[in-house]
């Protein structure tokens, strides 16, 4: 199969250098290219593809217009590219439908292979679905389980994993939190330096909570969410959050493997672990640290994930105890929380 892609940039050379890049990409080919948003949904009437890179910054009309006109008619996919200049109209353009973003490089000549790498594998993973692992973990109808009736009386903190499609899951998530919240909630959304400020922000002024960017030796205070910056992990030392330069685990840093991994030994089984759409595998590793001390693992389901790869991880090695979609997850949160 061939993927078609549209790349909608006001950049000239930024088209052009993106027609190459993806079309040296195997099964990916670009079928047209267009300067602004008027332009492109011009072409997408005359030739529908199967999805669509789309900048921000545009002039006639701009990524966040030529988005909601695209999703109003289409279901096609959208990858916001993204500068570190515009990051609230990133998140907001995530809110309209687009599926992801990714951060354009400084200059070509920095990080373009990374760059590179990410929107090939970011672009071919909407058409790779991952299948549901058969019987592997029955899941539930209840908003809340008896187990987690019981957790609610001890629970000491929650801790999230996610990475891509995690930023709009998260929005979802951070909203349901009661305002009555009595301990910490922390998070690790894989996502590039200097987005995460905004993104802390943006989560803020959705949440009936405080939501913010974690910093090192801060104090862990109850009722508050702490989200990870990027390009540090995030660890946990008794009541305090450290920030590492330690190596990055599957290729990220923050990584989710490092804080549940930390979660876990500072709140032993009062912990409740949840992991959201993501590719790849991080977070197994600290859903098997929270078990072996006997906490709550959750994860999102295949249907309402945009990649199921993270939480199959961890259901595969069979440390799931609930499997629920997203909606039923914000339910559970707010009966925990509330």
């Amino acid at each position: 199969m061939t993927i078609n892609v549209l790349v909608v940039d006001d950049s000239a050379l930024m088209r052009k250098v993106l027609t190459n890049v993806l079309n040296d990409c195997t099964g990916v080919r670009v079928t047209d290219a267009a300067r602004n948003g008027e332009e492109a949904l011009k072409l997408i009437n005359k030739n529908v593809p199967d999805i669509i890179t789309l900048d921000v910054e545009m002039p006639i009309m701009n990524g966040l217009e030529t988005l909601r006109a695209i999703k109003e008619f289409h279901s096609i996919p959208v990858i916001m590219l993204s500068s570190k200049t515009n990051e609230e109209t990133t998140f907001k353009a995530l809110e309209l439908g687009a599926e992801d973003f990714i951060e354009k490089p400084v200059a070509i000549s920095q990080n373009w292979d990374y760059f590179k790498t990410e929107l090939a594998k970011r672009i071919k993973v909407y058409f790779h679905k991952e299948q549901a692992p058969d019987d592997k973990i029955a899941k539930t109808e209840l908003k809340i389980t008896s187990c987690l009736e019981e957790r609610k009386q001890t629970l000491k903190a929650i801790v999230i994993g996610a990475s891509t499609g995690g930023p709009k899951a998260l929005v979802s998530i951070i909203q349901s939190l009661s305002e009555n919240l009595t301990v910490p909630v922390f998070i690790v959304q894989h996502m590039p330096e200097n987005f995460t400020a905004s993104f802390a922000h943006r989560l803020n002024t959705l949440a009936s909570v405080p939501v913010e960017e974690a910093k090192d030796g801060q104090r862990v205070l109850p009722g508050k969410v702490y989200l990870a910056p990027g390009g540090k992990h995030l660890v946990l030392d008794g009541n305090k959050m450290r920030l590492t330069k330690q190596p990055k685990r599957h290729s990220v840093r923050p990584a989710v493997d490092y804080l549940f991994e930390t979660a876990s030994t500072v709140y032993g089984k009062d912990i409740v672990g949840i992991i959201l759409t993501g590719m790849g595998k991080d977070g197994a590793e600290g859903c098997a640290a929270i078990k072996q001390q006997e906490g709550y693992i959750i994860t999102q389901d295949r249907q309402t994930s945009t990649v199921y790869g993270m939480p199959r991880a961890v259901v595969d090695r069979g440390l799931s105890d609930q499997t629920a979609s997203l909606t039923e997850i914000a339910d559970i949160l707010y009966e925990m929380t509330r």
